[in-house]
């Protein structure tokens, strides 16, 4: 059932929608993208905090709740109400990570509720303890685009600032995983991207290079090589966020220069060992290193990917970025796909021909011309299958054919490029 509209809420959408005259199915379809996560997803817990499920799975990414109201920020500077559901976000993900800072996903209660049962001493909290560098940044990135974008500093307090250092022991102790991490996955009887080779430990990467360590992608499959390019260049713009948060709020010159040398170090390493050439493209970055000189060409559709970079705030070097999104929006990309109704990027996640309405998104938030923007609205809008929500993936002959009925992340993307199309932007 559809809840009452806030005042604000109802304001906010009248405004948009003049800006919008001329476009007003695409006006249509953003109310519904909007609304949904809201209305379907959220839930205020006792506490304060706020939980947000994914949709069809009744658990909570840290990822994915990040993405999933990120949009409401430009909400939150009029309404109070919806920056205290962010506010509470973040502190409901700092209160996981204090309970486990290897896992990805968790229940709102210690239910012990899973995907599956991995690890026989697994916390009854943790729906899956997938490691993945992007579900540590998602959370810091979160709260600093709060402060940026509304002023609040109400999530700056003591568990964000404790949970930040673990971060950081964490993506320490990751960039020598062979002789550090005691970190290991093993998932038996499923398929072989569900878990991690070598007794839990994953594919062999040369320690102490600069980059860290990642066992899975965003799309919660396994690397081929462990040095996730993508979620490493997140990780340099999330340490700059913490370098900022703790000169400017927490007043933490240790923590400030921590992050600050360990940025230089990741960004150093990702430009020196995450870039190969590829012919007919010059050279690009790469998706996976193992920083022995192998790489994985490819780009998946989950965020942070590489068409992403730009829109996550990576420094990249311009003709490098370049050449490396002619590479992702062609078919030397494997995960390229281009059909009838449709083309863009899919992912060795879903089945082959099967593209992301996440990362049509991506490619028009990182569109040069508002043209192409608008042209991938109207494709995302036009291949909802005639249910008039976005999906995870869609075949390109068909969108009637999807995967992933209701999934908010990809309502939250459709209605973040629909407000860029409409020249709402976060101060990133």
């Amino acid at each position: 059932m559809e809840k009452e509209r806030s005042q604000p809420m109802q304001a906010f959408l009248e405004k948009l929608s003049e800006r919008a005259a001329a476009y007003p199915a695409l006006m249509e379809q953003f109310i519904t993208c909007y609304t949904n996560t809201l209305d379907t997803t959220v839930k205020r817990m006792a506490d304060g905090t706020v939980h947000v499920i994914t949709g069809d799975i009744p658990a909570m990414w840290l990822r994915d709740s990040t993405a999933q109201l990120r949009p409401y920020l430009f909400l939150a500077k009029e309404d109070p109400e919806v920056l205290d559901l962010l506010v509470g976000l973040v502190k409901r993900q700092f209160f996981y990570l204090s309970l486990d800072v290897y896992a990805n996903a968790f229940n709102d209660s210690p239910s012990g509720a899973c995907w599956e049962k991995d690890d026989p001493d697994q916390s009854p909290w943790v729906w899956e303890r997938k490691f993945e560098i992007d579900s540590l940044c998602y959370p810091i990135q979160l709260a600093y685009l709060i402060w940026k974008n509304t002023g609040c500093i109400r999530q700056f307090d003591d568990s964000f600032r404790k949970g930040v250092r673990e971060i950081l022991d964490v993506f320490r102790t990751e960039q020598d995983h062979e002789g550090a991490s005691a970190y290991r996955f093993v998932r038996t009887g499923s398929y072989f991207t569900d878990t991690l080779s070598r007794d839990g430990k994953g594919a062999l990467t040369k320690p102490n290079v600069g980059l860290i360590w990642s066992g899975f992608r965003p799309s919660d499959d396994a690397c081929t090589y462990g040095y996730l390019i993508p979620s490493n260049m997140f990780a340099v713009v999330v340490l700059g966020y913490v370098e900022e948060i703790a000169e400017q709020i927490l007043r933490d010159a240790s923590l400030a220069e921590e992050a600050r040398r360990m940025k230089e170090q990741v960004q150093g390493a990702i430009e020196q060992l995450g870039r190969t050439k590829k012919e007919g493209f010059g050279e690009i970055y790469a998706y996976e290193t193992d920083g022995y000189g192998m790489y994985n060409l490819m780009d998946d559709a989950n965020v942070p990917s590489l068409l992403a970079m730009s829109y996550l705030g990576y420094p990249a070097d311009p003709d490098v970025m370049e050449n490396t999104r002619r590479f992702i929006l062609s078919e030397a990309n494997p995960y390229y796909y281009a059909g009838t109704a449709a083309a863009g990027v899919g992912s060795p996640h879903t089945p082959a021909r099967y593209i992301w309405h996440i990362a049509l998104a991506v490619q028009g938030l990182t569109a040069a011309t508002q043209e192409e923007k608008l042209e991938l609205l109207q494709k995302m809008a036009g291949t909802t299958g005639g249910t008039g929500v976005m999906h995870e993936g869609f075949h390109v002959d068909d969108p009637a054919s999807y995967t992933r009925e209701w999934f908010s992340w990809a309502n939250a993307m459709y209605a973040e490029l629909f407000l860029d199309a409409m020249g709402y932007r976060l101060d990133i």
